[in-house]
């Protein structure tokens, strides 16, 4: 019976340890690019980007109105957003547009 419990309670530790990891993502911002440039996630997600480069950057959602903005993050610094809604969340640095990137929501 010890045993039986014991195996219960290491299934629900690694249900909990997976639904935990389910819902983050990480976005790295390094040499003027976001990587991964495009990742898909479940809705819920909650997205996390680390600049990594040694200037700054910023994460600005495309859309209007835009639904994340951040500071500027110098090196090492992170912003993060939940996504909690289904769709495609097309995003870039408001200081070198050039650097672009997509969450697909599912």
């Amino acid at each position: 019976m010890t045993r039986a419990r014991v195996l219960m309670g290491m299934g629900a530790a690694l249900l909990l340890s997976f639904s935990a990891q389910a819902g983050e993502a990480a976005v790295s911002i390094d040499n003027f690019s976001f990587t991964p440039a495009t990742i898909t996630v479940p809705s819920g997600t909650h997205v996390t980007w680390t600049n990594n480069d040694d200037i700054p950057h910023t994460v600005t959602d495309s859309a209007t109105p835009r639904a994340f903005k951040s500071a500027p993050l110098d090196t090492g610094d992170h912003t993060d957003f939940t996504f909690t809604k289904a769709g495609t969340y097309s995003y870039f640095c408001s200081l070198h547009p050039h650097m672009q990137g997509i969450v697909i929501v599912q």
